[in-house]
């Protein structure tokens, strides 16, 4: 039996499950970020910057710290969101926590691509040509930055 089928934990902790998920996968993305971006030349107050342009638009820019405080706050409120829609999708699919490492997989590609193809175009934020590139890159990251850490803290806390 490998270890993305052990038997489920007995207890129902909601709010650890979704703290400790929306903590994990939200500090891993955006360190991931800052580390791909940067490798790029991005540098991390322009990049949390771009976060928040997704509401502010152009305005994020001129903004200084507090619209990079922005960005920083609305990436972990994604991150605490898409831990409560797993959460909430578990409680009908319970896939999701016997079989933590594919569906934390799974979930991260769901999550990259909801995000690629819907928020962002809906967004003031700035739009990017498409590059192959940037998406293999941008799904390397939500696969082990977003899915798993938000599958792993819910086999962790929830059953």
């Amino acid at each position: 039996m490998s270890t993305a089928e052990l038997p489920l934990p007995r207890r129902s902790n909601l709010l650890p499950a979704i703290f400790w998920g929306g903590l994990c996968s939200g500090a891993l993305d955006i360190t991931a970020a800052f580390i791909v971006y940067g490798s790029f030349g991005a540098k991390p107050i322009p990049l949390l910057q771009g976060i928040a342009a997704g509401l502010l638009g152009g305005r994020a820019w001129s903004g200084g710290l507090a619209t990079a405080a922005l960005g920083l706050f609305f990436q972990f409120f994604i991150a605490f969101s898409a831990t409560a829609a797993y959460y909430a999708a578990s409680r009908w699919l319970p896939f999701l926590l016997r079989q933590t490492i594919l569906s934390g997989a799974l979930y991260g590609v769901a999550v990259y691509f909801f995000m690629d193809r819907i928020v962002v175009p809906l967004s003031a934020a700035r739009k990017h040509p498409f590059s192959f590139e940037m998406m293999i890159i941008g799904l390397t990251i939500h696969i082990f930055c977003v899915g798993l850490p938000i599958a792993i803290a819910m086999r962790r806390f929830v059953s």
